[in-house]
This record gives structure tokens, sequence and C-alpha cells, in this order.
């Protein structure tokens, strides 16, 4: 069997690495001229990761990336709503990854070169068209000039070309552009020292405004980690400018003022991001879900099957589980009915992310707080109970497919009365970026 892949990101790259184990030859094409190490930070679940283990990519995921120890959702003012481990140390038998998108990449990437040959990855190619006949797929490819100059057949063609995917167009033609709800994005990355335990993601706010910070890499000193920060907010005029580019630089005299409505104690917000030599701005944006991704012997995977809000760390997760189980189902099926079988199984699970995704996800347990203690809060358990809380996030965990079993660690009861503050203190890790089995610092206190 072979199958002929439309992009070279994230899931393309794992379904090639996926098909490679099975025996499957692969063709990946990427319309970019190169696979560039680009992009921001992302969170890559503990059911992804065990993916990314199978195909031994453990060790390249720990040189470059953070296994992420905690989290903490927190409400504007820094009060804390609910904290749990992560990965490992939540009982899981592998990590969660914070890690920078394109370093992720650039690890998927550098496998397939060693694994399937420098060749196996054709850039510079967009596709024009595709079409089915007598049980084979034909596709052709143009290059930067427009000169239609490549075809190739294969027994499967999967569209892994993201949010704008040029398969999903062919197949859905009344589609139109992807929805944006109104809520822009602002996303960079920066050495900064390090916080908390060194592998701490601190979110806070809701839906209608949050900011999430977490460390994504080894920093330039042992006292320094790389960081990933976000902001997420509503303008006040909305525009459709934001549609039109999907890498703007943002400008921090607009963002200045959504920045200075959120009070992180453990981090100097202003500062990170005020001070930051380059941001970009996004367009919140998803899809519908597809009632189906497969016709005939082509489909789609990742972001082109089932683009979702930034919301639970479900994005990349979602598009490494597409591969690694659409390589099984074909090597297990054939092409018809694997490919038939992939749908049967994805796009059911994929659908409850998204529209979870839609309602707030796991962090829909902070609006619930916010709703009803605007003000903030003396006491979590007399605005929420903590059972209410558990059923919001860890009903999403299960949805999603990354729950810790049951009792394998303390998640949002603790006794602390205050989150520590670290701005002016000196950053001193009690762990390396990579695995470590170190806890966290000793901590003054939480709020509950």
């Amino acid at each position: 069997m072979k199958a002929l892949i439309v992009g070279a990101g994230i899931g393309g790259l794992t379904a090639a690495l996926a098909c490679h184990q099975r025996g499957i030859d692969c063709e990946i094409y990427e319309q970019s001229d190169e696979v560039s190490e680009l992009g921001v930070g992302i969170n890559i679940l503990p059911n992804a990761i065990r993916e990314l283990s199978g195909l031994g990519l453990l060790d390249q995921l720990d040189q470059v990336g953070v296994r992420t120890y905690e989290l903490f959702y927190l409400n504007r003012r820094g009060q804390e709503v609910w904290y749990e481990l992560r990965g490992t140390d939540a009982g899981l038998d592998v990590p969660q990854f914070s890690i920078h998108r394109g370093h992720l990449q650039g690890v998927l990437y550098r496998a397939v070169r060693e694994r399937l040959g420098d060749g196996a990855v054709r850039t510079g190619r967009r596709l024009v068209r595709f079409d089915e006949q007598a049980g084979r797929v034909a596709a052709v490819f143009a290059d930067r000039s427009g000169r239609e100059e490549t075809r190739a057949e294969g027994d499967v063609l999967i569209g892994a070309d993201g949010i704008r995917s040029a398969v999903r167009a062919t197949l859905n033609p009344d589609e139109g552009d992807p929805l944006w709800n109104g809520v822009v994005l602002w996303r960079g990355t920066r050495d900064w020292p390090v916080f908390l335990t060194g592998r701490t993601m601190l979110l806070a706010g809701g839906m209608a405004g949050k900011v999430i910070i977490y460390p994504i890499g080894p920093g330039a000193t042992p006292a320094t980690r790389l960081t990933n920060w976000a902001v997420m907010a509503r303008p006040e005029r909305r525009t459709d400018r934001w549609l039109g580019d999907w890498s703007r630089v943002g400008n921090w005299a607009e963002l200045r003022p959504i920045v200075e409505t959120f009070h992180v104690g453990q981090v100097d917000l202003l500062a990170m991001v005020g001070e930051a030599p380059v941001f970009y701005e996004y367009p919140l944006c998803d899809r519908d879900p597809l009632s189906r991704w497969t016709h005939g012997r082509i489909t789609l995977l990742g972001d082109a099957a089932h683009p979702m809000y930034p919301v639970g760390s479900n994005g990349g997760t979602q598009a490494i589980i597409d591969g690694r189980r659409l390589a099984d189902l074909l090597a297990e099926h054939g092409a018809e009915a694997g490919l038939a079988a992939y749908d049967a199984e994805r796009v059911p699970v994929t659908t409850a992310i998204v529209q979870a995704n839609r309602s707030g996800g796991p962090e829909g347990v902070i609006d619930a707080v916010d709703k009803l203690a605007p003000d903030g809060f003396d006491d979590i358990e007399t605005v929420l109970p903590y059972a209410e809380r558990e059923r919001i996030v860890r009903g999403y965990a299960k949805t999603a497919g990354f729950a810790a079993p049951a009792g394998a660690s303390a998640a949002g009861q603790r006794d602390e009365k205050e989150l520590p503050s670290t701005p002016g203190t000196p950053a001193t890790p009690a762990c390396s970026a990579g695995p470590s089995t170190a806890g966290p610092r000793a901590l003054d206190a939480r709020v509950r």
C-alpha cells in the first residue's frame, strides 16, 4: 500500500512515521519551500505522547521540551480555582509535554528523513487537483511558479493540510471560510526566569479572556526557560482584519489594556508581554464538524479534519492520534475498509472535543466560578464545591481521552492558603527541562 500525504505538519509527519512503522509506503507533499521550525508553544497530552513514544521519539522530545508537572487554573485576580498534577506525576505511564510547536515538528521531520529517506518530503508542492479511478488516487502538484510539474499516484490520499485545507475544500466545496467567534489570540515566546517548579502551567481567566503561561524548553541560562505566553480576549471593536493574515505582528499599545486586567502574581505579566521583541495575533477560529472525512480513498487528518479552539491542549494531540490510528487501521483492514474504520472511530471523538472546546472545555471551571464570584472569593468551596469543579474538569479529560486513573493524584484540594508570588525573588529551578523526579519547590501557601 502507498499513501500520499498532503501537508508536512505535526499530523502529516506523524502519519508518515506510523505508516512506515506498519509497512505502508508514504510520500509527503508540502506547499512551503522548506519545513521550518516556526510557531509558538503547544501542549501535547499523554494520550498522544504515548503514540510518539511508540514511535521511539521520547528521548528526542526530552531534549527540546518540558515534561509538564502541574497545572493551575486561576481567576483574573490570580486566585486558585483548580490545581492538578499532570502526566507521569499524575500517575500516568507517559508524560505531558509543553513544547515549541516548531521544535516538535522538527523532531518529527528529522525522524521522517532518517527512516523514510531524504526524498520522502517533497517541499514547494501545492496541491492542484486529485481524482480517484480504479482503486487508485492520482494527485497533481504545482511548484511556486504555478506550473503543474508533479503527478503522484497512491492507494490513499490523506489531507493533512491545515484549517484551510485544499483537500477538505475540494470534498466540501460549499463550506466557505473558517468560523471566527470574534476573539483574538496574541501569542509569543521568550527567555524568562524560572517560576515555581520550572515545569508549571498557569492559566488565568476563561473564554471571555484569559492568559496562559508555561515553559516549553531549555533557556539561555540554567535560571531561565524558553517560555510561552498567550493572551486571549474579544477586542472592543470587531474588525475582519485578523481573518486576512494568520501571522500578523501584534501591537503592544492595543494589547496592554487587556493585559492590565489580569493579576497573575507568579510572573510579571506586563514585563513578559510588553518587553517581548515580537509577538503575533491570530483569530480564534474553528469549523463546524463534518459528518464524515472519508470519500472513497481520500480522507482528512488533524486541523484539516477537525480544527478546534486552542482549549484543553487538544489540537496537536488529536492530530497525532489521528495519524497513529489511521496507519493502524489501514494496515489492519486495507485501504477502503481501513479508511471507513478510521472515520467511524475518529469522527465522533473529535466532534465531541470541538463542541466541548466551544463551551470552554476544562477551562469552563473558571467561567463557572467567575460567574458566581466576579469580584473574587475568600473560600472557593463556598462558591463552587470541589465535586462540581471536578465534574467540569474531569468530564473534559474523559471526553478527550487523557483522564488520569482514579485516585492517582491529589487534584484541586490542598490545605495551603495562598499562591506564591515569585517576581523579585531569585530563580531557583528544582528540575531540568527534561525528565525529573523532583517535585515542586517549597511554596508559601496557595489559595484553594
